[in-house]
């Protein structure tokens, strides 16, 4: 959980009293296998960055625990944390903001190695020409500068960033949102060929459907901070169970005449996160609400084999 303080008073940024919190992230609880990507699907503002920040400890959880090949690293302090931080990398959203303008595409890909004192001075350069190659970009881009490269190019460098120090755990936050679609399925297939390659695990974060169902492993729903539902990609795409995830299907462009699609549509706009409404979030908004999911807030059941919903539709008692 990532819960936000609401202050109040003349300096409410610094020491005004708190009034309330801001539930970002409320008890979402996940599992990534090693070489599999777990794709993180929402509407803005549900809480799925917050969620990857926090799972690096670039935000601090307020509750819970976060656990890296077997070790609890949620409370442990910075001194302790720097080794632990090789093990765990993001690629960010924005491939133009993401890289350091005033430094050469070499120094930006040294920065990691340096930083966790990987290798010699010579192992460093000989790391940077491999992960250029790596990414399919010569290693005539080792003197430019970010802004001589296109948008493509640019997030194939904070790919190669992300992965200088191998590590075990990656956040790709919104990777291919703001590239254009040939851009993104070369990302893409670049993504699941390095992870094929180096086993690595991967939170995909995106609001784009169609990609998550391309590259991610197991896919989760969230919505307004919680995971309404999680399943394997293809029983969650074939068979949703959740009213919101049904809808979110059901906006997908379907290419192919005559393919039935789930007839359902959400209506409304997405409850203030300040003043969330009681029992089950999704409840003004959804078109097959009941009395109790009005009062009583949903638990997680297991509707199938790995496949879990927090609806009370699914719920026999």
């Amino acid at each position: 959980s990532k819960h936000f303080p609401l202050r109040a008073g003349l300096l409410r940024r610094v020491t005004g009293r708190v009034t309330g919190h801001l539930k970002a992230v409320d008890g979402v609880s996940l599992e990534i296998a090693a070489g599999e990507t777990f794709g993180l699907v929402g509407e803005s503002g549900c809480g799925k960055s917050t969620l990857g920040r926090t799972t690096l400890r670039l935000l601090e959880p307020t509750s819970g625990r976060i656990v890296l090949d077997g070790e609890d690293i949620s409370r442990i302090q910075a001194a302790a944390l720097k080794p632990r931080r090789r093990l765990m990398q993001m690629i960010f959203q924005d491939p133009y903001a993401s890289l350091n303008p005033r430094r050469t595409i070499e120094q930006i890909l040294l920065e990691p190695l340096q930083v966790h004192r990987i290798g010699s001075a010579i192992q460093r350069r000989q790391r940077v020409q491999e992960l250029l190659e790596l990414v399919g970009l010569g290693s005539n881009a080792l003197q430019r500068y970010p802004h001589e490269f296109s948008g493509g190019q640019r997030q194939r460098i904070g790919i190669a960033r992300a992965l200088a120090p191998r590590p075990s755990f990656v956040v790709a936050d919104e990777a291919v949102s703001a590239l254009d679609v040939s851009v993104q399925s070369q990302v893409l297939n670049l993504l699941s060929d390095l992870q094929m390659e180096m086993g690595v695990a991967m939170l995909f974060i995106s609001h784009d459907l169609a990609v998550v169902q391309h590259i991610a492993h197991t896919v989760g729903v969230m919505y307004m901070g919680q995971l309404v539902e999680k399943a394997r990609s293809d029983d969650l795409f074939n068979a949703p169970r959740h009213p919101y995830t049904q809808a979110l299907i059901n906006a997908i462009p379907i290419p192919v005449p005559g393919r039935p699609k789930i007839k359902l549509r959400v209506h409304g706009e997405v409850p203030s996160a300040l003043k969330p409404p009681a029992g089950c979030a999704f409840h003004p908004r959804c078109p097959k609400a009941m009395a109790v999911c009005k009062t009583q807030k949903p638990v997680t059941l297991n509707v199938a084999e790995n496949h879990t919903v927090s609806c009370h539709l699914y719920d026999e008692s």
